[in-house]
């Protein structure tokens, strides 16, 4: 009998591939990490041509799919979870500059640019310019959407379906299982040039502040769908019943996956079935409060390493563009943070090495950040019944 061996999860790859890159950079000779450094070159060049193609494709849809969609209930749905994703950003920002600067040391980036810019240079580079700046995609997927929603054929939507699904072939197939090697050579660099320990120190702090931020989130998140509960004024009671879905989503790190427990646990919650079963599995997909917490959090340490400025009107600038990508993030393992690469790119002024830096980050904390999605998501059901539910009861018995 044949024992069948589980392929590992993007998580542990990525896990792997830090210990690996750490340890490689203690013995490697110089060409063969510049090897590394080439692939990570190339692999940053073919990062930025797909961004904006990876935009389009997946925020044109939706707003296709939002204004062809049933009607105001929809609307409401996806209204709140971009205010939900907002505010949780807007939570972080207020965090960070508050406690970051006592925890995050300036300038421990400095060396690592430095360093892969002079002693780390690729033995080849091949440019690849990309179509259209991340704003100009952002306008056309506006248009196109909107167009598709209002036109009475499905020629442009059936488009934009296919361009979607090509763009997430391309993320599944291509840009996810290459992004442990990615990974690899990013720690790689960052050890021969001496500064991995200062850096990895400081996310170790950072990653403790990012877990109770999320359970603070998940608390007032319920606080203020317990105002409008039909049935339980008490938020920890709500939040209380939800757990079960939280749990699952640690261990399956999937929003989709989690849609039976999270289900089943809002309507717990006393909501009606209907509008559950409606906006729960939409919420799966549109809302990432945790995700973008995590992104807002983790942008900003890097921001204080590199000294750079953190004004209010650029990270409020930042934070309403990222919730737009967060509504449309691939349903893949970093969909969300390869969705958000291009506004850290184009409003932070990210570097390749900087986004490689996120995107570690970021799944080594996924569980997490899923979990404070998938909770957050009953706390939307909650707020959604409170206008929708009592017509639905009435509708079924009337029928």
């Amino acid at each position: 009998m044949k024992i069948k061996l589980k392929k590992p999860g993007l998580l542990p790859l990525i896990l792997i591939a830090i210990i690996a890159g750490i340890g490689a950079g203690f013995i490697f000779p110089d060409w063969l990490t510049r090897i590394f450094v080439t692939f990570n070159a190339l692999f940053s060049q073919f990062l930025g041509f797909i961004i904006p193609l990876l935009i389009l494709a997946l925020v044109a849809p939706a707003i296709a799919e939002i204004g062809k969609g049933a009607g105001r209930m929809l609307l409401a749905t996806a209204l709140l979870a971009y205010v939900f994703t907002v505010c949780s950003g807007l939570l972080s920002y207020a965090t960070g500059s508050a406690i970051f600067p006592s925890l995050v040391t300036p300038g421990n980036l400095d060396a690592v640019e430095s360093a892969s810019e002079v002693s780390l240079t690729p033995y080849i580079t091949i440019p690849m310019p990309p179509l259209m700046d991340v704003t100009s995609s952002l306008i056309l997927a506006f248009i196109l959407g909107l167009g598709a929603s209002v036109l009475q054929g499905d020629t442009m939507r059936l488009w934009l379906y296919d361009l979607r699904s090509i763009i997430m072939m391309v993320i599944k197939n291509v840009i996810i299982p290459l992004l442990p090697l990615y990974i690899f050579g990013i720690f790689l660099a960052m050890t021969v040039s001496g500064q991995v320990a200062p850096i990895l120190a400081t996310f170790a702090r950072i990653i403790l502040v990012i877990f109770v931020l999320h359970i603070a989130l998940l608390v007032l998140q319920y606080c203020v769908a317990a105002i409008f509960s039909r049935n339980s004024r008490n938020p920890f009671r709500l939040l209380w019943t939800m757990l079960p879905a939280y749990f699952t989503a640690l261990g399956t790190q999937s929003s989709a996956a989690t849609i039976p427990v999270t289900l089943k646990s809002s309507i717990r919650t006393g909501v009606n079935q209907e509008v559950a079963g409606f906006v729960i599995p939409l919420c799966a997909t549109i809302h990432l409060s945790g995700s973008t917490l995590k992104i807002v959090a983790c942008a900003m340490t890097l921001m204080i390493m590199k000294d750079m400025p953190i004004d209010f009107p650029t990270m409020l600038s930042f934070i309403a563009m990222l919730a737009v990508t967060m509504v449309a993030a691939p349903g893949v393992p970093g969909g969300a943070i390869m969705a958000a690469l291009g506004v850290l790119s184009s409003i932070l002024g990210f570097s390749d090495a900087d986004n490689a830096l996120m995107i570690a980050l970021y799944i080594a904390m996924d569980s997490f950040g899923t979990a404070c999605n998938v909770t957050g998501d009953g706390a939307i059901v909650i707020i959604i019944d409170r206008f929708f539910g009592k017509k639905k009861l009435v509708n079924q018995t009337t029928e």
